[in-house]
């Protein structure tokens, strides 16, 4: 009996000390998410009192040298004693008045039992209830017109890709970024935390300086943001290439279809025309080699990720590819040049007339031509019109919403916008005020109001299709829009790493959400691989046709 239960206990023994050990990546990735929450909520930390990206550099050496769960946790609690008392410091009640946003803010990781010790989780419990109510010295939004900025983050001029610290700092940094401060995180489809762990070992212990700094990119479009994208220098090499072909293409029912040529002489070189139907590249199917850079190409949807990726398919290094395309029926096989950007001399584009007034009295807009001082001149030609087609599948010029003056009869809230509350990181609010468009104007347009979108429809475009669409008769044709409605912050890393996202949140005035879902047509059409080869306009034509018979 004494030997069973001596075997009963050596076994038991053995489960709890197994169960204590941590992996590397684990390790990492916790010690990540606590450089992150120390840097905005610790009073020392975010009063920018302490180096801290040297105390990450001081840290990583003893939580590589930890080997369980006690140790990891022994690490972390001396490192946080060190950086002496936390006065209490109780946050003022929320304001009964402000609409707060909760969706992102999630600090249960802190009590998590498999990691840390119940004395660090009260730590780090207590430093969230106690957190820090100043300016915080590494996030701002002090900069004018803007959402967010990141401050006081040194670039680290002789970054060199062979420094894990470097390496390490960089992602640390994103990962807290959006952790804290990017409001669409509870919309991405892959959790942010499992993301933080996939990506990890690409970081720490790349095998290439390609592996490292793909992963940088590819951890950024996990964002689902249109907005979201990081670059480096050599990104362009080791994601597409330096030469590119003298065509276009526009990927249709996993297709590829050739939109455009450069010009005709470089089209005749290597009998190009617009309509022809690539199905291969390389020998890989279109559709395949989609999927296979639909992980580095930004999108807050999949149409707006083709957009990308239909371009930077065919670039390359090499000075040729193959292509297996379709022409009249025919399938064929062959060889296709690339040349570097500067020698592609492209033909200008077709003018085209910034608005006009075709057959039947239809007024035909296009908002990325027309400037702010021309609007009113051109809604006093098209007021007598009966419907004014308004084409956004391009960026508009900056016209500030002026059109909806002249479409309604009021003003009319178009948008509400959600910002961080930099007093608890992870948190946001919707702006008490909303913005609104249109003025008293008993005098407004009475016909029907078209609004033309697809994935090009993008940012301001779609801030502007919402406004389009509180006039009273509006109509909605076209495609999904790119979902990326808000402004863009441009950041720096570090050396060598630019990267952006969305920096405040845009939902209708009933908080109905336009990130990823974009502007939803009320009228969907598709453009086919027919109209591309016919050279129409099957969007315009559809929406002709509904001014005539209604449907």
């Amino acid at each position: 009996m004494k030997k069973v239960t001596l075997i009963l206990l050596l076994i038991f023994s053995q489960t709890i000390f197994s169960a204590a050990k941590i992996t590397e990546t684990e390790k990492l990735a916790a010690t990540c998410k606590v450089w992150g929450f120390l840097k905005y909520y610790h009073p020392a930390v975010a009063a920018g009192k302490t180096n801290w990206d040297e105390q990450l550099f001081t840290i990583l050496p003893k939580v590589e040298s930890a080997s369980t769960k006690e140790e990891y946790a022994t690490v972390i609690e001396k490192w946080i004693d060190e950086l002496g008392n936390i006065p209490e410091n109780k946050p003022q009640l929320d304001d009964p008045k402000r609409d707060y946003f909760n969706k992102n803010l999630n600090l249960d990781w802190t009590q998590q039992e498999k990691l840390f010790s119940k004395s660090l989780s009260s730590k780090l419990k207590f430093i969230e209830e106690n957190r820090f109510q100043g300016s915080n010295y590494y996030v701002n939004r002090e900069g004018k017109g803007i959402a967010l900025q990141f401050i006081n983050e040194p670039e680290y001029a002789q970054f060199n890709w062979t420094d894990k610290n470097l390496r390490l700092l960089g992602l640390f940094r994103f990962w807290n970024y959006v952790e804290y401060f990017f409001p669409y995180k509870y919309v991405m489809d892959q959790n942010w935390d499992e993301a933080l762990i996939e990506i990890l070992p690409h970081v720490s212990d790349p095998k290439s300086e390609k592996e490292f700094v793909l992963a940088m990119r590819e951890i950024s479009i996990k964002l689902n943001d249109s907005h979201a994208s990081t670059m480096s220098a050599n990104m362009i090499k080791y994601l597409g290439g330096e030469k590119y072909p003298a065509f276009g293409a526009r990927l249709v029912d996993n297709k590829s279809v050739i939109v455009s040529v450069a010009n005709d002489s470089l089209a005749k070189i290597d009998d190009l025309k617009i309509g022809d139907i690539i199905t291969k590249l390389d020998g890989v199917s279109i559709k395949e080699k989609a999927e296979e850079f639909s992980k580095y190409m930004q999108g807050s949807n999949r149409a707006a990720a083709d957009l990308n990726s239909g371009f930077v398919m065919f670039t390359g290094n090499n000075d040729e590819f193959e292509i297996e395309f379709i022409r009249n029926n025919i399938t064929s096989v062959k060889k296709v040049h690339r040349y570097p950007n500067e020698k592609i001399k492209r033909t200008p584009p077709k003018s085209v007339a910034k608005w006009e007034i075709l057959e039947n009295n239809i007024g035909v807009v296009r908002m990325s031509k027309v400037p702010k001082e021309e609007i009113a001149g051109m809604m006093e030609e098209l007021k007598n019109t009966k419907s004014i087609i308004f084409d956004v599948r391009a960026r508009p010029t900056y016209t500030d919403f002026l059109v909806s003056d002249y479409l309604n009869s009021e003003p009319k809230p178009i948008l509400r916008l959600l910002y961080q509350d930099l007093s608890y990181p992870g948190r946001y609010y919707f702006n008490n005020e909303m913005q609104e468009c249109g003025k008293i104007n008993t005098d407004y347009y009475k016909g029907k109001v078209i609004v033309l979108v697809g994935s090009g429809t993008h940012s301001f475009g779609e801030q502007t299709a919402m406004s389009l669409q509180t006039a009273p008769n509006a109509t909605v044709i076209g495609t999904q829009t790119s979902g990326a409605d808000g402004p863009n912050y441009y950041f720096t890393i570090i050396k060598g790493f630019d990267s952006s996202f969305t920096s405040a949140g845009v939902f209708y005035p009933n908080k109905k959400e336009t990130q990823r879902v974009g502007i939803v047509p009320n009228i969907t059409v598709k453009p086919t691989i027919l109209g591309v080869q016919q050279g129409k306009d099957e969007v315009l034509e559809r929406a002709l046709l509904y001014i005539e018979n209604g449907k």
